[in-house]
Order: structure tokens, then C-alpha cells, then sequence
């Protein structure tokens, strides 16, 4: 550590006191799965749903994310791995501030997503593999970011010409080819809820 950075963590407020502030229990919710699997509309299909039962959530998507936070970055191995490496970074922030965050990001190899977890904390993520065959997802492809890929204008699209990993043991599946948006979302808040309620949580 540089000898002219003193860091202040243990004179803040920590996690738990966030989390009583807040009646709920925080945790990183990590989307899993390739473009056009669903990851966004069941991440925002759930934040809805949260935030009518009175918990507060934020929504990190990789659009998003790469309009800002990572806008010099292209898509090469290194700089998918800098991309996953600061919303970790971010998530964690979130995290610690009691905050439920939501994340839709392909996060395409086994190597990249541990090492978000391992900055994150695994305990303290939910990783839901958002899961549907590629053909799907190509028809499901409003962009025509497949197309573009197949036709060699986009390089390095994951599950064309860039590998994707699928999470052998995830906390949770989703198989959005087989479940309606509204079934994928429930099954989703079903298996989110206890672990982000607090014992005393109404």
C-alpha cells in the first residue's frame, strides 16, 4: 500500500449498522448468462418487485456500465477482465452500504467470475446462471449483435467468436427458454428472498 494512503474503515459505520438502517440483509445478486439470455429484464423485473416490498436495490448493467464507469475499455480478454474486475469493486461498495445489487453481466469465463466473487466475498454473492441456447438468444437478438458477429463486424462477441463458460454449480437456474418472464422473475424472488431479509423484517 502506498505510504501516503491511510485508509478509514474502521472509524465508519459498518455493514450491519447499514443494514438495520435499511431492514434488510444486502447481498450481491450476480446474473450469469449470454446476450439476449434475459439478464436485464429479470434483473429489472425483480428490483420492481423488491422495491414494493420495501427493500432498496441498485441495478449495475453491463450497458450501462460500459456507457461510463468502463467506457475506455474494448472487449479483449484483458479489458473483460478490468471491466468485471471494477464492478466487483463497485458491487462490494454497494454491498458494504447495505444495499442489494443486482447484476447482469455475462462475465463470461470461470476465471473471471471468481475472481469477482473472491473481491466481493463469495458468501455474500447469489450467482444465478440465466440460462438459454444460443439460438434463442440469436432470436431473441434486437441489436443484431449476433448477426453482426457472424458476419465477422463485431470481434470477440461471447458465444460466437469469444468462449462462454457455463457455471457448473450456480446457487440458481433459470432456464429462460422454458419459463415465461413472469416465472423466471418469480423463481427468482423465491429463492432471493431469504437471504436478503432480515429476521425482523415484516
Amino acid at each position: 500500500m502506498a505510504k501516503n494512503i491511510f485508509p478509514v474503515f474502521d472509524q465508519l459505520l459498518t455493514r450491519n449498522d447499514k443494514e438495520r438502517i435499511l431492514n434488510q440483509r444486502s447481498k450481491v445478486i450476480w446474473l450469469v448468462g449470454l446476450s439476449g439470455s434475459g439478464k436485464t429484464t429479470i434483473a429489472r423485473g425483480v428490483e420492481i418487485e423488491l422495491n414494493k416490498l420495501g427493500f432498496l436495490t441498485q441495478i449495475l448493467d453491463g450497458d450501462n456500465i460500459r456507457s461510463g464507469l468502463s467506457k475506455d475499455l474494448g472487449f479483449s480478454e484483458s479489458d473483460r477482465k478490468e471491466n468485471i474486475r471494477r464492478i466487483a469493486e463497485v458491487s462490494k461498495i454497494l454491498l458494504n452500504s447495505g444495499i442489494i445489487c443486482l447484476n447482469g453481466f455475462i462475465a463470461p469465463t470461470k476465471e473471471i467470475r471468481k475472481m469477482a466473487y473472491e473481491i466481493i466475498g463469495r458468501n455474500d454473492v447469489l450467482d444465478v446462471f440465466i440460462n438459454a441456447p444460443i439460438e434463442v438468444c440469436e432470436q431473441r437478438d434486437v441489436k443484431g449483435l449476433y448477426m453482426k458477429a457472424r458476419m465477422g463486424l463485431i470481434k470477440d462477441f461471447t458465444g460466437i467468436n469469444s468462449p462462454f463458460e457455463y457455471p457448473e454449480n450456480p446457487d440458481l437456474e433459470i432456464r429462460t427458454d422454458l419459463l415465461s418472464i413472469e416465472e423466471s422473475v418469480n423463481k427468482c424472488l423465491e429463492f432471493i428472498l431469504p437471504n436478503i431479509t432480515l429476521a425482523e423484517k415484516n
